[in-house]
């Protein structure tokens, strides 16, 4: 199913979409942490991309697995790609947390928990965004090497 698509690999085709939409899922996040009166207007948009990107990577690692199979193993990159999730997914829930308490607040609906906990959540949603964006660049450094490490010199041909 995640094999090719028209004689494409549909592998490189839904990790364009990860490497925009989670990128832009972690400035987002960063962007609401910071002001916090943009997360009630911007917030389920923000919501939204992490969520399609959250949803896209378990289609790029399978399309991966389906690819690694016409054109052998990539290594560090696999690997790496597995573990993409797992960020992906704190940074969606925080996101999403982020904006439920901002929300409720806008309607005038005291905040669960004590009065620290948006600052917490806030915080924690920001070391998320960074820590995701460190690996999303392991991620498609260590694609970039094991398709194009042993196909590009360093100097250019004469």
């Amino acid at each position: 199913m995640f094999d090719l698509i028209n004689g494409l690999p549909v592998h490189p085709l839904v990790v364009h979409a990860v490497v925009v939409l989670l990128p832009l899922a972690v400035l987002g996040t960063i962007a609401l942490a910071v002001r916090p009166r943009w997360r009630v207007t911007f917030g389920p948009l923000l919501v939204g991309i992490a969520a399609v990107a959250t949803v896209l990577v378990p289609v790029a690692t399978s399309s991966g697995e389906a690819l690694e199979e016409r054109v052998g193993n990539p290594g560090e990159h696999a690997e790496l790609g597995e573990q993409l999730l797992w960020f992906a997914i704190p940074l969606l829930v925080l996101a999403l947390v982020m904006v439920v308490l901002a929300r409720r607040s806008a309607a005038g609906k005291p905040a669960p928990g004590p009065s620290w906990l948006t600052t917490v959540v806030a915080v924690l949603a920001v070391v998320a965004a960074l820590a995701t964006a460190v690996q999303v660049y392991r991620v498609g450094d260590s694609g970039a090497k094991a398709v194009w490490g042993d196909r590009v010199s360093a100097s250019a041909p004469r």
